[in-house]
């Protein structure tokens, strides 16, 4: 088991380069966990400088408290907690979006389909719903929409009506084998080497955990806890994150001008809060030996005026839109693919 759930860090040094790390420094990293960013930042501070760690998984919490580093600060909860931090408190911050390897490679926590284990999916198993039990009762419009707008999936409504069709026929689903076998009964074409259960499974996932929402709060507040100079990195591993960074840099990287306007000038709050420092995706060599990390883009962002709080109800200015029915109660993001 133990040669299942090794973990690779995605983009160690590239990440850790691009938040320019200074000794006396204080840093934060949003996504700990099983460390292999974190550790190599406090190798790189001095003994003044500070690292805070936020995740949502107690394995991950347990990994980071056996540092027993007296520089590192652990916050057992989800980045969107960031916001929760005092203003200008941090040099550098760092979002490493999806599940790591060793959530996904054990069948007790739910988010695999390739191996057979309780219906969970939950980063925090310890709170909120699992998807066990929201498919208990999400109607089929919900359960359309959630595989649609989260998993991108063009057969959502097949999907939803044949989970409704097996619940009144066997009642309620408790493992990913039984929900992964009635995705691949219904959707007879996808991809070459791709799962038919891959676009559902991360539909529920995403959604039980309020990850997108939880990335724009996240984004949000680094406009206010990141210090002039401050790097924002972040890397995702698929386009719905993705679109949200990338469109968050933007809109705060480039001078806002209402162009219906004669002679307009900038909102100056809302003037080059960031510096847009450009993208990297994994080396050739990365993905040879981490396959699972073909598909991360890493976005870099340099603050460049004096953090200010961000309106009530701001958002990244992306397309995202979540569904009617809301979030899974008590539960929130932590992570997006595999780390």
């Amino acid at each position: 088991m133990q040669d299942v759930l090794v973990h690779h860090t995605v983009l160690l040094n590239e990440a850790v380069q691009a938040l320019s790390v200074q000794p006396a420094g204080a840093y934060i990293d949003g996504t700990f966990g099983r460390g292999g960013h974190s550790r190599l930042i406090l190798s790189r501070l001095g003994a003044d400088g500070s690292l805070t760690v936020f995740d949502k998984d107690p394995l991950a919490v347990a990994e980071a408290q056996s540092l027993a580093d007296a520089r590192v600060f652990i916050r057992h909860e989800g980045f969107a907690h960031l916001a929760d931090l005092p203003d200008a408190c941090a040099d550098g911050l760092l979002l490493d979006l999806g599940v790591s390897s060793p959530q996904i490679d054990d069948p007790q926590r739910g988010f695999s389909f390739r191996h057979d284990g309780p219906l969970d999916m939950r980063m925090d198993p310890t709170r909120g719903q699992s998807v066990a039990e929201w498919l208990e009762t999400a109607d089929i419009p919900t359960l359309t929409e959630v595989i649609r707008d989260y998993g991108e999936e063009r057969f959502a409504q097949p999907i939803a009506k044949a989970i409704d069709r097996r619940r009144q026929e066997r009642g309620a689903f408790r493992t990913t084998a039984e929900l992964a076998q009635v995705v691949a009964d219904t959707v007879k074409t996808r991809e070459p080497g791709k799962d038919p259960a891959t676009r559902t499974f991360q539909a529920f996932r995403i959604f039980i955990n309020a990850e997108l929402e939880e990335l724009q709060q996240a984004l949000n507040a680094s406009l206010r806890v990141l210090r002039p100079g401050g790097r924002l990195v972040v890397i995702s591993f698929h386009s719905l994150e993705d679109r949200i960074v990338k469109q968050f840099i933007a809109r705060h990287s480039r001078e806002v001008v209402d162009r219906r306007i004669p002679c307009a000038i900038p909102t100056a709050t809302e003037t080059l809060a960031f510096k847009a420092l450009g993208r990297t995706m994994p080396s050739d060599a990365e993905v040879a030996t981490n396959p699972r990390s073909r598909s991360a883009v890493m976005r870099v962002a340099e603050r460049t005026t004096a953090p200010a709080p961000v309106a009530s109800g701001e958002t990244s200015g992306g397309k995202y839109r979540a569904p009617r029915s809301g979030s899974a109660s008590g539960n929130a993001a932590g992570k997006g693919a595999q780390r």
